[in-house]
């Protein structure tokens, strides 16, 4: 009997709670508009706001290079494995085909090197006559132009920094450490290299195979020239740590083939001035020596020849393991704005406005109903 009558007064108590949520509903649509007006002032609010932010803020164009990683290949040995053997190098070294990742690209670009070069390559810039660098651009006054925001967040969010930055002073650029050199970087390279690093990105399609390179900037020609910058710089040193092995030892094969051809030449006079001086052998001890110089003189000949045909398969070693980025998509002056549309902007805050100013209503009075709650 007890079950029945539990299951007879469950949907009443349904009812009751779908009554209460229809209530709460409604009395929250009338909340909102009893409030209209404060809401409207609110977002009005923001709206001016946000159109301070979309007319202060900067454009950007955004230029782009796609590009397929390459490298040439080649098998070791042939004809030349015994050279190998006579100079003690191994030749199958110097034709490595592997290819270096793509997935290390984006380390490459995080390297000092490549980020002070970067930021030091000149750029054009309007009402700016001559080319000047990343770094005299974001930190020379008179190439900076006026921006509400960045001036709101460097005196608010970024008063630390600032702080600090005049505490601290300039650092110097390089730590000696005993024999060799630490490199360091200023506070103010610091900065560029951090705003650099957000305005040019590398992005791999591992599976088709490519990468693109995007550089925004806040003029067309000046984000073209940095992803035309970066894509060079990115060719230079993938080539630097792709070759350096085959390069190595070029250098070794080429000390070894200049050593030989001095000693070859060396023997060479020797045993000629020999010859000069012995023209009819009288003795047998000279016909002796002159076998000794001749089978010196050929073995040297032996080694420097083989030797001539190492250094010149070496430097075609370094040709073929030179990678090579194949543009695909070249860079291109951009023609329209990529980001920072004042319309989308605009909008955006007066959503915000809205949200905020509802929430405002809804949610003081809450506040205040607890608060009222906790002292009673």
């Amino acid at each position: 009997m007890e079950y029945n009558i539990q299951n007879q007064e469950q949907p009443v108590d349904n009812r009751i709670d779908k009554n209460e949520d229809e209530i709460d509903l409604v009395e929250i649509v009338q909340k909102l508009w009893r409030n209209r007006k404060f809401i409207i002032k609110v977002t009005i609010v923001f709206a001016v706001l946000g159109f301070f932010v979309a007319i202060s803020t900067p454009n950007v164009y955004t230029a782009s290079c796609t590009m397929v990683p390459q490298t040439g290949q080649k098998s070791a040995g042939g004809s030349l494995g015994g050279l190998a053997a006579i100079a003690g190098i191994n030749l199958g070294s110097l034709s490595s085909g592997e290819v270096l990742s793509p997935t290390v690209y984006p380390k490459i670009m995080t390297n000092i090197n490549f980020q002070k070069e970067l930021i030091y390559s000149k750029f054009h810039f309007q009402g700016v006559e001559k080319p000047i660098t990343l770094y005299d651009y974001y930190t020379n006054t008179k190439y900076q132009k006026f921006s509400l925001i960045g001036t709101i967040k460097k005196y608010t969010i970024g008063l630390p920094g600032v702080i600090i930055t005049a505490i601290r002073g300039k650092e110097t650029g390089k730590i000696k450490s005993g024999a060799s050199i630490i490199q360091t970087l200023t506070v103010k390279e610091k900065e560029v290299i951090k705003i650099t690093g957000e305005n040019l990105s590398l992005s791999i399609n591992t599976k088709d195979g490519f990468v693109s390179l995007l550089a925004n900037m806040p003029e067309p020609l000046a984000a073209a020239e940095l992803a035309q910058k970066g894509q060079e710089l990115l060719q230079k040193y993938i080539t630097e740590f792709k070759v350096e092995k085959v390069a190595s030892n070029l250098a070794f094969v080429e000390r070894s083939f200049d050593e030989a051809q001095r000693n070859f030449e060396q023997k060479q006079t020797e045993l000629a001035r020999f010859r000069d001086a012995n023209k009819s052998f009288s003795s047998a001890m000279a016909r002796t020596q002159e076998e000794k110089l001749s089978s010196e003189y050929n073995l040297l000949l032996g080694i420097y020849t083989e030797l001539a045909k190492q250094k010149e398969q070496a430097k075609i070693s370094v040709t073929e393991t030179t990678p090579i980025l194949t543009i695909i998509e070249p860079v291109v002056v951009p023609t329209e704005k990529s980001k920072s549309k004042r319309i989308t902007t605009l909008t955006v805050f007066i959503f915000i406005g809205i949200f905020v100013g509802a929430s405002i209503v809804l949610i003081i009075p809450y506040i205040k109903e607890n608060l009222r709650k906790i002292k009673s």
